[in-house]
């Protein structure tokens, strides 16, 4: 389970096959989420509104401390992403309130979640630019969770044209990443990964021998955090428009 690719194909992946091995870094891997464009500050804003919802049932520490034990539990079933979150708030609602909770509360938990679903997309200072900016690569998006709701924000980003491969994975594991390589003819030692999650994006990139850039988020999720690890082919970025000169000084 945790190393399934669900690969979705854009018309404008023909284009990245007109690239060919020159011996340097190559490829340049982006993540979506809250690295592209915001995502957590969303859930965030949610998660406020689910606890004054369950407010008198328990403590704003506890609703959040419960929450996120039942959305680390839920990850096998229900992945990543919106929909998830909104299964473990109504899960998290009944279980605090020993499944007392009035069904006008459960309503007002899958609007919540509706609104998240339709909520614009909001791009990070400079990630436009960034992305467009470096035609002397071939560019992979590289985001995980719910199909149906990254294809909305990749849409209404208005970057898909700029990208010559995008894929919705499961899970970001090394086996994924190493799977997406295979796919696209990609050298692992000659991509980079840029991302905001050490677990996501940095980890299983160094694993899957690749070069990984982190270009950490304010409000990056408790289960995405983790130590910078000590490895030569990892960078830690202060901004997203620090990467093209990351990569010129990789030589590529």
């Amino acid at each position: 389970m945790s190393g399934t690719v669900n690969f979705i194909g854009f018309p404008l992946l023909d284009r990245a096959r007109q690239w060919g091995h020159t011996g340097r870094m190559e490829w340049i891997g982006f993540d979506a989420d809250d690295t592209l464009w915001e995502n957590e500050t969303f859930f965030r804003t949610t998660q406020a509104g689910f606890a004054e919802l369950l407010n008198g049932y328990a403590t704003p520490d506890r609703i959040a401390e419960h929450l996120y034990d039942t959305e680390r539990r839920n990850l096998d079933l229900y992945g990543y992403g919106i929909k998830g979150f909104m299964l473990s708030m109504v899960q998290t609602a009944l279980d605090l309130t020993d499944r007392q909770l009035p069904g006008a509360a459960i309503a007002r938990i899958l609007e919540m979640g509706q609104e998240m679903l339709a909520h614009p997309v909001h791009l990070i200072e400079g990630a436009a630019d960034v992305v467009t900016g470096l035609t002397d690569h071939p560019r992979i998006l590289i985001t995980k969770g719910d199909v149906l709701d990254q294809e909305r924000k990749i849409a209404l980003s208005g970057l898909a044209q700029h990208f010559d491969a995008i894929e919705i994975v499961q899970h970001k594991t090394p086996e994924a990443y190493a799977a997406v390589f295979a796919r696209h003819g990609i050298a692992a030692d000659r991509f980079l990964m840029v991302g905001n999650s050490v677990n996501s994006d940095i980890l299983p990139v160094l694993q899957a021998g690749g070069h990984a850039a982190l270009v950490p988020h304010a409000l990056t999720w408790a289960l995405e955090q983790g130590d910078d690890p000590d490895h030569t082919r990892f960078h830690r970025l202060e901004r997203i428009t620090d990467v093209p000169g990351l990569i010129e000084r990789l030589g590529c």
